[in-house]
């Protein structure tokens, strides 16, 4: 039988998983990240570490499973969407990778959406915020002799299987997946808006080119075969950006199912048919599936799923080393699950630690409200869990307001948080929707193990793949007492998020007068 090697460059870390042609996974290795943060809102990677952990997973899975590395038919990578590597002619990186996490081009936000924002908007489905265009900018404002040595600027997933194929700066390759964070792309036809791209400030050259996710882009040269573990010539096929592949590995492979991706970032996504921009609220960006004819209107909580260890590092364990086991997410959420007293009265967390992206906010930042003396750790960590749903909730309304009759009837988690029990209860209540986690916990990587299949012809399609792969646990179903409750929390958290956003809240003197 042959096998599928299917890799997720996360944000934590690197993931590999080896499957067979039914699904089954065979065996999973993992390389953590090393993220540095030179300056005060900068959070970079070394790509050649994600390329090393990308080999060195991909080694170890095979060496694992114990099966014949011949039986490798394919290897998709998929990889973190809104940040950005330039790489010259030789294909090999000359700048760090500009993290979907980094502030630094906050300021090229604002020229971009006050130049082009509508217009970036009704195309590429994103509103200007932290992601491709506005951090090619900043490389060609704030490191010219960099930005003159870029050939073009690609993703950690691409780059990998640029590498990993030997593939040079011309060869560069952006799969269509990625194409609404990009800015300059018109999302719907599949190509570049180069005059778009001009008028903006980036030279069109250095766009990549499109491809599909299926699509093989080349075969694993000797020497990264070597390091991999696997025969050369093995085929590697595009891949997607790893929230497309999680919800891959969701099932959200029709329309009306919903997906929660609580992983580094939280993300709530629907699945629709159509391409409908959100262009009121500015909060949703609209990708396409890795299934032709598909879109996901979805939003994300910057790093939500770090403020969980953050919470536990820092205010549990007061950021000092633990003295023997210290203090776990099992303890934390048993003194959540016990709290005495009416929920309407719990304080509020705002989850935005690095700025909020959907829509964006940089400048907003974490907070609790409404702390008095009788709250206590416990309070605080279910308000960490709590957050994410209220903002999931805000995402949900507007996703139903922009498609009307869109059915989101179901949630589906992927992700490290699905093994919260407390969370799922909590997302279920403030959403009023039936939650389901995915019996197959392996995220990202079994989606572009999908398409791997899928490219070398091993899978039909990704629709029947998903059906015979993927299989969901009996569903968390809401409490409908706490609609109320939470249409009211839901209210106050929308209040405060408005509150805390001061560079929208702050209105000058002059312009005061002139309302007045």
């Amino acid at each position: 039988m042959k096998t599928l090697v299917g890799v997720d460059i996360g944000t934590q870390g690197t993931k590999a998983s080896l499957f067979n042609q039914s699904g089954q996974c065979l065996a999973t290795a993992f390389r953590a990240s090393r993220l540095h943060r030179p300056a005060a809102g900068h959070v970079e990677e070394d790509p050649q570490d994600q390329v090393d952990a990308v080999c060195a997973a991909i080694r170890e899975c095979v060496k694992r499973s114990g099966v014949d590395r011949a039986s490798v038919a394919a290897v998709a990578i998929a990889g973190q969407m809104a940040g950005v590597i330039g790489v010259g002619a030789d294909g090999i990186h000359v700048t760090p990778y500009d993290s979907w996490l980094d502030t630094r081009c906050a300021p090229q936000i604002d020229d971009l959406a006050k130049q082009a924002g509508d217009r970036i908007l009704r195309q590429s489905g994103t509103a200007p915020g932290l992601n491709h265009a506005p951090k090619m900018l900043w490389w060609k404002k704030q490191r010219p002799r960099d930005y003159k040595r870029i050939a073009a600027f690609v993703q950690p997933g691409g780059y990998a299987a640029m590498r990993l194929c030997g593939l040079s700066g011309d060869q560069a390759f952006i799969d269509s997946t990625y194409l609404h964070f990009t800015g300059f792309a018109d999302n719907r036809r599949e190509r570049w808006d180069a005059p778009l791209a001009e008028k903006c400030g980036v030279d069109a050259e250095r766009l990549p080119r499109i491809v599909q996710p299926q699509e093989i882009v080349g075969e694993i040269v000797p020497q990264m075969a070597q390091r991999c573990g696997l025969p050369a010539g093995v085929p590697v096929a595009a891949g997607c950006g790893d929230t497309a592949a999680s919800f891959l590995a969701a099932g959200a492979t029709r329309a009306g199912v919903c997906v929660d991706v609580a992983g580094t970032a939280s993300v709530f996504a629907a699945t629709t048919d159509r391409f409908v921009p959100d262009a009121d609220a500015r909060m949703l960006s609209v990708g396409r599936s890795a299934v032709p004819g598909l879109w996901h209107p979805y939003a994300y909580v910057n790093g939500g799923g770090m403020n969980l260890e953050w919470f536990r590092t820092h205010i549990a364990e007061g950021g000092r080393p633990a003295k023997g086991r210290g203090i776990d997410f099992d303890q934390l959420t048993a003194a959540a699950e016990n709290l005495d007293g009416s929920i309407e009265r719990f304080p509020l967390f705002i989850p935005h630690m690095e700025g909020r992206a959907s829509p964006s906010q940089p400048a907003l930042r974490g907070a609790w409200v409404g702390l008095d003396r009788t709250h206590t750790l416990a309070h605080l960590y279910r308000g960490v869990l709590e957050g994410v749903a209220l903002e999931y909730a805000l995402y949900q309304k507007t996703i139903e307001a922009l498609y009307p009759g869109a059915l989101t009837k179901e949630l589906r988690v992927v992700g490290g948080g699905g093994a919260s029990a407390l969370w799922n209860t909590i997302k279920s209540d403030v959403l009023q929707m039936p939650l389901r986690t995915v019996k197959q916990a392996h995220g990202a990587p079994l989606g572009s193990a999908m398409l791997a299949g899928w490219a070398v012809g091993l899978l039909d399609d990704l629709p029947s793949a998903a059906a015979r792969w993927i299989e969901c646990n009996p569903p968390v179903r809401p409490d409908r007492k706490m609609r109320s409750i939470y249409t009211q929390r839901l209210a106050r958290y929308s209040a405060v998020l408005d509150a805390l956003n001061f560079p929208a809240a702050i209105v000058s003197p002059a312009r005061q007068r002139r309302r007045s």
